[in-house]
């Protein structure tokens, strides 16, 4: 299989879609497939590259999906497996000829056959192991004993190590004469007689170096040891923090098991952004291929609590409803409060939970963050008072009315910033994601106070 993405002139692509699949090809594919054309099927397949084809199996429907998957069989590539949606990789895997299925797999780096079967049912889990060399099948099987989602389970255990005192005569020469060297690599770790990672030293350094140089005088600066238990976001923060390329991995000992490159690091990081994002709107890991009931099943518990919080500010409406009666008008202007307080509530809780997620906010720092996020809630909350004081006393002739709109205006967003920075704090210290509780919470607070403060001053100031 080629590894370019499209076989296309390069003019003829735009920047908004030069990534994105074909509609003439999508039509063209699904038409071999209605046909039974393999040989056709064949062909506009091989010019696209796994993450296009993966793109494409969880774009069409189960029915095309199944039938698309007998007629290519003989030609997957163990690749699109990796690049596919959790949600539709059991369904692909059930749908593949078991042999076709053992010779995708055999030509994946162990860490994507770790990534593979982990989060699948245990007869899937079978079907690939089985199909492994004893060697492979016993790789993944210790990977997979280490605990979800650290750093044994994202490490690779294809990694090349050289002796401290190699030179790169040394290490070129044992490179040449190897036969199973990782696909791709970007370091040459070295280690001590026990196995003890000290040092890694880049491809580009080795090449560039006369044979007689030492390893060791090559090293880079920047150097991280990943323990194997540590959690993958940990690992991904490192990677991320030290602009690390590749990272060896070490057991409670000390001793070199493996190694995480960046692509994988990369790739959690990027999950723990899409996953904050789906977490923030409430909707969980929700997937475009999921079902109706599913979809449902994980947007209910929220929407759930949204109703138990809405119905609280509705309480506090109710407590004020003479107050509303006698001044229509109330009723016109207090939504406006609502939904400013809201939105500046969410501004802040989008730039805590972001800053939390990368540790830029910490306990150092708390206090100036919140401090700032209040300030910038007096002083948006003082500009939108004297626009929205401005627009009662006109609107409904009432001077007192644009004071009190006024009023409320600058205290709701000031509790607005206090609590979108300060709940996802408290959130993460109770051990909660402050990514998925925090915007019920933020709302709940900005509706509760918004509606209080301007019929609570309304009462107190019309009446």
């Amino acid at each position: 299989m080629t590894t370019g993405i499209h076989n296309v002139d390069p003019d003829d692509v735009r920047d908004d879609d030069a990534y994105e699949l074909d509609r003439k090809q999508v039509a063209a594919i699904l038409y071999a497939v209605d046909v039974d054309d393999r040989a056709k099927l064949t062909e506009l397949l091989d010019h696209l590259h796994a993450a296009d084809i993966a793109d494409l199996l969880e774009q069409i429907n189960s029915f095309d999906r199944a039938r698309l998957l007998r007629l290519y069989d003989r030609e997957f590539d163990g690749d699109i497996l990796s690049e596919l949606d959790e949600s539709i990789r059991e369904e692909v895997i059930e749908v593949l000829n078991p042999a076709v299925l053992a010779e995708a797999v055999r030509d994946l780096d162990s860490d994507d056959v770790v990534d593979l079967v982990e989060d699948l049912e245990e007869p899937q889990q079978e079907a690939i192991l089985e199909v492994l060399e004893d060697a492979d099948r016993v790789a993944v099987e210790q990977a997979l004993s280490y605990p979800d989602n650290s750093a044994g389970r994202l490490m690779q255990r294809e990694v090349v190590m050289a002796p401290e005192h190699w030179n790169v005569g040394q290490v070129i020469d044992f490179m040449r004469e190897s036969d199973d060297l990782p696909e791709q690599f970007y370091h040459v770790v070295l280690v001590d007689p026990r196995l003890h990672p000290s040092a890694n030293v880049t491809l580009g350094k080795i090449m560039g170096a006369p044979r007689d140089a030492m390893l060791a005088d090559l090293a880079e600066e920047t150097f991280q040891i990943i323990p194997v238990e540590q959690d993958e976001e940990d690992v991904a923060y490192a990677f991320n923090q030290y602009h690390l390329i590749s990272a060896p991995v070490v057991d409670d000992e000390g001793r070199l098991v493996g190694a995480i490159t960046i692509d994988d690091a990369m790739a959690v990081l990027d999950d723990e952004h899409e996953e904050d994002i789906l977490r923030l709107a409430g909707v969980g890991e929700s997937n475009l291929s999921d079902s109706v009931v599913e979809t449902a099943k994980q947007r209910l518990p929220w929407l759930a609590v949204n109703l138990a919080t809405a119905i609280l500010a509705s309480l506090v409406i109710s407590i004020f409803d003479k107050t509303i009666s006698n001044f229509v008008a109330l009723a016109v202007l207090m939504p406006i409060v609502a939904s400013m307080g809201g939105n500046a509530g969410t501004q802040s809780l989008t730039v805590a939970v972001r800053a939390l997620a990368t540790r830029d906010l910490t306990g150092s720092n708390l206090w100036r963050v919140i401090r700032r996020e209040v300030m910038v809630g007096v002083a948006n909350g003082f500009i939108f008072a004297i626009v929205m004081g401005v627009i009662g006393w006109v609107w409904f002739g009432l001077p007192l009315l644009g004071l009190v709109i006024a009023a409320a205006m600058v205290v709701n967003l000031v509790v607005a910033a206090l609590a979108g920075t300060g709940i996802p704090v408290i959130l993460e210290k109770v051990g909660v994601d402050p990514a998925l509780a925090s915007g019920t919470f933020v709302t709940t607070v900005t509706d509760v106070v918004g509606f209080f403060a301007f019929l609570g001053l309304a009462a107190a100031v019309l009446i």
